[in-house]
C-alpha cells in the first residue's frame, strides 16, 4: 500500500468521523479557530490557494501538506473535487504524518 493510499484511508476515516472539515472558508474557519490539526493541499489547486493556507498555517501553526490532486483529496473525504481539507481529530493527524515521515 502506498503512502498516498494511507493518506487517503485515514482522510476517509477522519471524514466518516465527521472529524474534517472541506472547503476553502470552512478549513479557514478550522484553521482561524484552532480546530485544524492538519491542513491538506490538492497539489493541483491555485497557486493563490495553496500560497494563502501555506501562510496561514504557519501563522496559526497548523501543520500543512499537499497531497495528490482535488480529485483524489474530494473522494478521501467523500465529496466532488476539493482544493483543500482540515482534519480536526489530532490522533488521525498525527497518523497521517507519521505516514508522511515513513516515506522520507
Amino acid at each position: 500500500m502506498t503512502s498516498e493510499e494511507r493518506i487517503a484511508g485515514y482522510l476517509g476515516l477522519a471524514a466518516r468521523g465527521r472529524r474534517v472539515e472541506s472547503g476553502e472558508f470552512s478549513v479557514e474557519k478550522a484553521v482561524k479557530s484552532g480546530k485544524a490539526c492538519l491542513t491538506v493541499i490538492a497539489g493541483d489547486a491555485s497557486d493563490n490557494t495553496k500560497k494563502k493556507f501555506q501562510n496561514m498555517c504557519e501563522y496559526y501553526r497548523v501543520p500543512c501538506i499537499l497531497y495528490a490532486d482535488r480529485e483524489a483529496l474530494g473522494a478521501a473525504v467523500g465529496k466532488p473535487f476539493r482544493a483543500t481539507a482540515a482534519v480536526t481529530d489530532r490522533g488521525l493527524a498525527d497518523a497521517v504524518l507519521r505516514v508522511l515521515q515513513q516515506k522520507v
